[in-house]
């Protein structure tokens, strides 16, 4: 499969030659190539009449992992539901900001919940805040909330929804993972 990061750009192909990447006269950066790439996509845009409330009513929260194309997995349609995304699909506080507002105020009812095999989280600890720390002078405040046991993880991020005070709708909350070779998800039984 190609997709646009892998064909090298001018400027990528100046790297390799002694320039650098960030040389604008040999191609741009990347967020030149994406602003490019917004013009383009802007010429032919039309308003398509909606508002901010998903029409499936749904907020699916997944890992930011660059290999899961969230809307041709689940057959979605632009305004079908909110996403959320961040490292490892984590249910975070600001998970929780977002899913009280994707609630309360836009009309979602259901939670889906996706993490994935192969996850960067799997192999990172805590370890790496400590790493930041001395590197930067400053520890962060957040956790790096990375797991072993993914299966186990979906299980906690459930539970996290389901026990939140902020959500009225939690009824509705599933759990699974999706897998990188193969393109299924697999669900999570919440009791196991």
């Amino acid at each position: 499969m190609t997709t646009s990061a892998s064909v090298p750009t001018a400027s990528e192909n100046a790297t390799a030659a002694g320039g650098t990447v960030t040389d604008r006269a040999a191609g741009g950066t990347v967020t030149d190539r994406l602003v490019e790439a917004n013009a383009r996509y802007a010429a032919d845009f039309t308003d398509p009449g909606m508002d901010a409330r998903p029409v499936l009513h749904v907020a699916v929260v997944a890992c930011m992992d660059a290999r899961l194309d969230l809307h041709a997995a689940l057959g979605l349609e632009l305004g079908d539901c909110h996403t959320i995304r961040n490292a490892g699909g984590v249910v975070t506080d600001d998970v929780i900001r977002s899913l009280t507002i994707s609630q309360r105020k836009l009309g979602t009812r259901s939670v889906v919940l996706i993490h994935h095999t192969g996850c960067g989280l799997e192999s990172l600890t805590e370890d790496f805040r400590t790493e930041l720390e001395a590197e930067v002078g400053q520890r962060p405040a957040w956790a790096v909330e990375s797991f072993r046991d993914v299966d186990q993880d979906v299980r906690q991020s459930m539970q996290r929804v389901r026990t939140s005070p902020f959500l009225p709708h939690t009824d509705d909350v599933r759990g699974f993972v999706f897998d990188v070779k193969t393109g299924l998800l697999r669900e999570i039984d919440p009791a196991s």
